[in-house]
């Protein structure tokens, strides 16, 4: 038996505006939208294009659900994502920092070979060097 990695759930405020970032950050799509979840799969995933995939090989999708409680420490868990080699990985940063991230310090060393952002609800996540595989 093999389990799949089926979604990273995302507690938040605000189910919809979370979605919507987190969709134009990455270039996904929100598939589901209510007031009560919201989910995003990559923009490519369409029921034809992973019909012959094996069931371990379709990567995870995200999910919203709304809490009432704020976010109060760092977490625990978090998101590493990394650009392209062919892609400009500070323009990256940029763009994401003009979607509404922010820099954030979660006692990282100086100098590292990431840098941790944060999404409109406060969520740590890092942007690594860029890689090829």
């Amino acid at each position: 038996m093999v389990l799949r990695w089926y979604t990273v759930v995302i507690d938040c405020h605000d189910v919809r505006k979370q979605a919507a970032w987190w969709a134009e950050a990455f270039g996904w799509k929100t598939i589901i939208e209510t007031d009560e979840e919201c989910v995003n799969v990559p923009g490519w995933v369409e029921p034809d294009s992973i019909k012959d995939l094996p069931w371990e090989r379709i990567g995870p999708g995200m999910v919203f659900v709304p809490v009432p409680e704020s976010k109060t420490l760092k977490n625990r868990l978090h998101l590493d994502f990394a650009p392209h080699t062919s892609q400009d990985r500070e323009a990256e940063i940029a763009r994401l920092e003009a979607l509404g991230a922010q820099r954030v310090n979660v006692g990282q060393p100086e100098g590292p070979g990431w840098t941790v952002l944060a999404d409109p609800e406060g969520n740590e996540f890092c942007v690594l060097s860029s890689r090829d595989f």
